[in-house]
């Protein structure tokens, strides 16, 4: 599949991107030998293959939910910038 430099063009355009005219030809040419590419894997006989989730064997490594101290009023109101006795402060959004 080739791609023409007007499509790299558009697809500048579209990522905001300013290519020179000898970049536009390179990128032409490069996006054509990548889709090249992949279209000859898609020849490929995937049928037997299983889908799979991660490459790699993991499993969920993640700590035990265990109960600990609970943070208090005063601890959580500390750092903000503006509170009151129970609530942080924020400027009005909706008017």
């Amino acid at each position: 599949m080739s791609v023409t430099v007007e499509e790299v063009r558009h697809i500048a355009k579209l990522a905001r991107l300013k290519l020179p005219p000898d970049d536009e030809r390179l990128m032409a040419e490069q996006l054509s030998s990548i889709l090249d590419y992949i279209e000859q894997l898609n020849e490929l006989d995937v049928d037997e293959v299983e889908p799979m989730s991660h490459v790699l064997d993991l499993v969920n490594a993640t700590r035990k939910d265990v109960v600990e101290q609970r943070t208090t009023h005063e601890e959580a109101l500390k750092n903000a910038p503006s509170a009151d006795s129970d609530y942080f402060r924020v400027p009005r959004v909706i008017e």
